[in-house]
């Protein structure tokens, strides 16, 4: 059984027959199922002589937003079980075609489409992947009638897919198609008030309203202080993590995460060393030392993960080993996304912070994007100052979401 569409999921299915076909839009709002049906009907009749090629940013992304969705019955109906794909494995076979799975994580990955000819492609999150590997994929797109077909959701409105083919599509052979999160019959409606009550701000206007809107300002724009903090800690059910950013020449921060018996998150406590004001550099051993004894201080019991900063490869090393024997999580260091978990979280009441976490207060208010970068490159990047504890928090918070998401209060959207 296919899922019901909607008028513009039918049209969009219907009409995309240009070279270029592109859906944006807001989350859940049904432009990947539209875009993969009709994926799955240009494979059948695609043109002989040439690959055809499935991309995205990394190979877990394209195996959960494309083979996920292609090989489940409920949403391709019979042609299901022609889909064949491993999770990391650069072949797939779709309705008896072999398909070229290429990903795009960096600038260097246009030099995986060397030499090929390509028949068709479909593209995963088109803003997520260099336009350097755009440009190449379209270039290896020059058997007769190929096509590529592309889902993203909206990014900032200097970004390169908007500037130099979306708003194009006059002078291009390309479709675009707009979705709002209201565009997906599909959704029940409790859901879809869920899920608008936990994007705020510019979330909010990118992912539920579809919008290419910049971001400008300050990064927690839901912040405050007179909500946010607290003196007092509820008992905590669950200590969930401690997130650690390493410095040497910058302050190394470790941040302590809790679950409360409220059903909030909350950051408990804090631990920071500024080589600058003390004068003195600490070594790996000299950090592992300090920071263990201040997790161990006044008798805390230890996190169930120890989440470090990716960079910092030989202070995992030294935790491992003896006297202290801890096995850290590698942090997950994408920031925009990390941003907006935290910002998520903030704007319906769902973390807190003890005012004893000095640093990561003290970094908080000025944290803001870099407008130059978004004005001219259409890039989301944070100013790279004073946000040392703020990383610390990040890691601990956006890494271990799959451990604390289920557990939370029901979300309480606050004032921006």
């Amino acid at each position: 059984m296919t899922p019901r569409l909607s008028n513009l999921q039918e049209r969009s299915i219907a009409h995309s027959t240009a070279r270029i076909n592109i859906w944006s839009g807001a989350v859940r709002s049904g432009k990947t199922i539209s875009s993969l049906l009709r994926w799955l009907e240009y494979v059948g009749r695609a043109p002989r002589g040439g690959a055809l090629v499935v991309s995205g940013k990394t190979f877990d992304t394209v195996s959960r937003n494309v083979f996920g969705p292609l090989q489940d019955p409920a949403v391709t109906g019979p042609a299901a079980k022609h889909i064949k794909y491993t999770r990391g494995a650069s072949t797939a076979t779709i309705l008896g075609r072999q398909v070229e799975v290429i990903t795009a994580n960096d600038e260097k990955a246009e030099g995986r489409l060397r030499g090929l000819t390509a028949a068709g492609a479909y593209v995963d999150e088109l803003t997520l992947i260099p336009e350097s590997f755009f440009q190449q994929l379209l270039a290896r797109l020059s058997v007769p009638g190929a096509k590529v077909f592309c889902t993203t959701n909206p990014d900032g409105p200097a970004h390169w897919a908007r500037k130099k083919f979306i708003l194009r599509q006059g002078d291009l052979d390309l479709r675009h198609w707009h979705f709002t999160l209201d565009d997906n019959p599909a959704l029940d409606p409790a859901y879809v008030a869920a899920l608008k009550s936990e994007y705020v701000g510019l979330w909010y206007r990118r992912f539920i309203k579809g919008e290419w809107c910049l971001a400008s300002g300050a990064i927690f724009d839901t912040w405050d202080e007179t909500t946010h903090v607290v003196d007092v800690l509820p008992p905590i059910v669950q200590w969930i993590a401690c997130g650690v950013d390493y410095g040497t020449v910058n302050p190394f921060a470790a941040l302590m995460l809790g679950l409360g018996a409220d059903g909030r998150l909350y950051f408990t406590r804090e631990w920071r060393y500024d080589s600058k004001l003390q004068r003195r550099s600490l070594t790996d051993i000299e950090y592992a030392t300090r920071m263990v004894a201040w997790m161990d201080a006044g008798g805390h019991p230890r996190p169930t993960y120890v989440v470090v900063d990716p960079s910092a490869a030989s202070f995992r090393v030294q935790l491992h080993q003896p006297p202290f024997g801890i096995a850290s999580k590698l942090g997950d260091n994408e920031v925009v996304p990390g941003i907006m978990t935290m910002s998520s979280l903030l704007a319906t009441d769902r973390l807190k912070v003890h005012r004893s976490c000095q640093g990561w207060l003290n970094e908080v208010p000025g944290y803001s994007w870099d407008d130059e970068k978004a004005e001219k490159d259409g890039e989301d990047v944070p100013v790279k100052v004073d946000d040392h504890s703020l990383d610390a928090g990040r890691y601990a918070v956006h890494t271990t979401r799959s451990v604390w998401q289920f557990q939370l209060r029901e979300p309480t959207l606050l004032a921006a």
